[in-house]
């Protein structure tokens, strides 16, 4: 009885303090002065800004740089709103505090339809679910960059941060000259009355902290100078020079090196392990077995003042490999299973209207195909590094990571100090794409680190190591049906697909505080299908969750990557099959998207759609997919040369909200098409008894520049705010080609990548 009487109290106790956490207001992100790091003569405002004595702005930054353009889109941000230059914002890395988490990128993962906030009216379900997830957020304070999600989460901090400290300036202004404040203007770093009279920013901002802000407003568009212009990138002089350092690039002095070799199974392990040889090369100091951190497969790294030396003394050491207990993962058996839980099992229904079985219990025409997508490799430019000291109980770490917190606090645990002992410096990645949300290479850094104390250690992946144990891009297949009417229409729609979860094989290897496996719902692994924007009078998508064996993780615009040419494929199908133009086929079925429409008009029109016809030999294809927010359509121009699929022309239509940099969204469709390109025609990752059988660059082939199509970007003006960009242009490019492919050969590749 009294037990019973105590939960009954614990739990009224939780929900009364749930209860009362929720009536709280949000946590201001704007943050203290005293978050930043102190420099000579700098003087931080607030949180986010700091004002030197030559008036030059420096603004915290929290995300890392990975080619997608956050280092000159975010200070573009403060720039404004500060009415300073933009070669006059320079970066450091910015701390810890939750101030810098990501808040939009949780948000961002939540499963609702893109269309039901714009259709809802009030406060409603998808409201209130980002409210109160964007609450828990901004405690939360995850760092983290992916979801394509760094300008909408700057997007009202670092502005409102910016404007902040440029009231601060002015009222420090108004005090000293005893004049009001709305009669001073502010431009390119001074504060100056009609009178004449004018003060830097640097002369003022010693007052200026000490000063409150008063009324803070943010600009009216109609003002902006800075954000929508195509700004020339920040970090592009450093890459260009080579001074830029990337993870690979750090050199400390008595630094060794560290090459890595993990066993050949996924999941296996080192046995017995005879380093003898090894250790008496010259210039060899340790051999250190490494266990399967955060996820990965179990190994052996060697030490040496070279990373060549360190590789000859791999080479040199005797090891037996076991294996994984019971048989290691095939790719072939994968699909197949896949294939059979698609027929016998249930599905999480992660949307549904109507009644899809009814059409179907009335004798309607079907159209039904199965597609699906291989493992694939991240493949950066950049192979997975870090380089770690260990000394008088405090570890020192410099790497190339998505998540500095995440990396801080696996440091933490393999060093056995608490997270505050942990200085983390992030440098410049070579390649991101999701691999480097992970921090099994952090981890391995630090062991190895400890057999030296006081000795820098920078631990190198090779290629080989690389490819054959990355968190792949998990195995999916999915059944496309459709109930088609007697006039000539699309009723309903059934997709059942099956595969790998990400997100919760990611939070049980990177957040080990939980308990035991998680096994939520995860919406990346249906996206792009149960959110796509098409009006069916019924539908049901659902998915069904496997474990492969395989270790999964995020790639380059997740579950859309895939899912996307599974949808526009058979899109392109059913239109095929009714016998429609597809481009007019889609616009009927997006009567109300009229954002989905504008973009896909522009599309169809830049490109010569129904207008211009193409010389012979080439065929046109389209595709629309919303992805992070954004709205892209593609049109390919495709031919075939000596039975190779070669893309001459992609046409690239976009509403991504509020464009800070045109230029930067050009790149990055750009990059996004040679990215998805080079998976539909080539990417694949093929397991043999647990045994990776790609290796290096020769056996998974990147898209080269003679084959690189010309890609033209067209934006569409929009005054909602940013959405994403790093990632959006990748999922419309495989079906828009696929879709081309068909209309020049009459054959339908329902299976990534191409097979002619």
């Amino acid at each position: 009885m009294k037990r019973r009487a105590w939960l009954l109290g614990t739990t009224v106790g939780a929900g009364a303090l749930l209860l009362g956490w929720m009536a709280l207001p949000q946590r201001s992100r704007l943050g203290l002065a005293s978050m930043m790091a102190p420099g000579e003569g700098d003087i931080a405002l607030n949180g986010w800004i700091k004002i030197l004595p030559d008036s030059s702005v420096v603004l915290a930054m929290p995300r890392s740089e990975m080619g997608q353009g956050v280092h000159t889109a975010l200070p573009q941000l403060a720039a404004e709103e500060l009415d300073v230059p933009l070669a006059s914002v320079r970066i450091e890395q910015a701390g810890w505090d939750a101030v810098y988490g990501n808040v939009a990128m949780l948000v961002g993962n939540l499963p609702f339809h893109p269309l039901e906030e714009e259709r809802e009216d009030g406060f409603g379900r998808v409201k209130a679910g980002r409210w109160l997830v964007g609450k828990f957020s901004r405690e939360l304070g995850l760092n983290a960059t992916g979801g394509s999600s760094s300008v909408a989460d700057a997007w009202e901090v670092v502005r409102l941060a910016a404007a902040t400290a440029r009231a601060s300036l002015l009222g420090a202004a108004s005090l000293q000259w005893k004049l009001p404040a709305e009669d001073l203007k502010t431009a390119r770093g001074v504060v100056s009355h009609p009178s004449g009279r004018s003060i830097t920013y640097g002369e003022l901002a010693r007052v200026a902290a000490a000063t409150p802000p008063g009324v803070v407003q943010l600009k009216d568009r109609k003002e902006w100078r800075v954000i929508g212009q195509p700004a020339p990138r920040l970090d592009v002089p450093a890459k260009v020079n080579g001074s830029a350092r990337f993870g690979l690039d750090v050199r400390l002095p008595g630094m060794r090196f560290a090459a890595l070799r993990l066993a050949p199974m996924l999941r296996g392990a080192p046995g017995r392990v005879d380093a003898q040889a090894a250790l008496a090369m010259p210039g060899v100091d340790r051999v250190v077995t490494l266990p399967a951190y955060a996820g990965s497969t179990a190994g052996i790294a060697a030490v040496a003042d070279s990373y060549w030396r360190a590789q000859q003394a791999l080479n040199a050491v005797q090891v037996d490999w076991l294996p994984p207990p019971g048989s290691g993962p095939d790719s072939q058996r994968v699909q197949e299973d896949l294939r059979r839980a698609v027929e016998r099992r249930d599905g999480y229904r992660f949307f549904e209207q109507g009644e899809v079985d009814r059409p179907l219990r009335a004798g309607a025409r079907t159209l039904e195909a199965w597609y699906s997508a291989p493992f694939l490799a991240h493949a950066t430019l950049e192979p997975m590094n870090a380089t770690a000291r260990v000394a008088g109980g405090r570890v020192e770490v410099w790497a190339p990571t998505q998540v500095p917190g995440m990396c801080r606090a696996a440091a933490a645990r393999v060093a056995g100090v608490p997270e505050d002992h942990v200085d983390l410096h992030v440098t410049l990645l070579g390649g991101g794409f999701g691999r480097r949300l992970e921090v099994d290479y952090v981890a391995q850094a630090v062991r190895v680190a400890m057999d030296l104390p006081g000795v820098p250690v920078q631990l190198i992946w090779s290629r080989e190591e690389d490819m054959r144990h990355d968190f792949y891009r998990p195995m999916h297949v999915a059944r496309m049906r459709a109930v088609l009417g007697a006039g000539g229409e699309a009723l309903g729609l059934h997709i059942k697909s099956a595969g790998d979860a990400i997100s919760p094989r990611w939070m049980e290897r990177g957040l080990p505080a939980l308990a035991g496996p998680v096994d939520l719902p995860d919406k990346t692994a249906s996206e792009g299908l149960f959110d796509q924007p098409y009006e069916f009078d019924d539908q049901r998508i659902e998915h069904v969750f496997a474990h492969t064996g395989v270790p999964v993780g995020f790639w380059r615009s997740v579950g859309h990557s895939h899912n996307a040419f599974f949808t526009e494929s058979f899109v392109d199908e059913l239109a095929s099959e009714l016998r429609r133009d597809p481009v007019e086929f889609r616009r009927a079925l997006l009567r109300r998207a009229p954002r989905h429409r504008a973009v896909l008009d522009l599309a169809a029109e830049r490109s010569g759609w129904g207008l211009r016809p193409l010389p012979a030999g080439r065929a046109r294809g389209v595709a629309l997919h919303e992805s992070f927010g954004t709205v892209v359509a593609q049109v390919a121009e495709v031919s075939l040369e000596r039975g190779l699929v070669r893309v001459h022309r992609v046409v690239c239509a976009v509403d991504c909200g509020t464009v800070v940099n045109p230029q930067i969204v050009a790149q990055q469709m750009e990059g996004a098409v040679v990215f998805g390109l080079t998976a539909a025609l080539h990417g694949r990752i093929d397991i043999r008894d647990g045994v990776v059988q790609q290796g290096n660059f020769p056996e998974y082939p990147m898209l080269r520049l003679a084959s690189a199509p010309l890609v033209e970007t067209y934006i569409v003006p929009s005054e909602r705010p940013p959405a994403g960009v790093g990632e959006p242009g990748v999922p419309p490019i495989a079906p828009a080609v696929a879709n081309a492919l068909f209309a020049l050969t009459g054959q339908r590749n329902r299976s990534l990548p191409f097979a002619l």
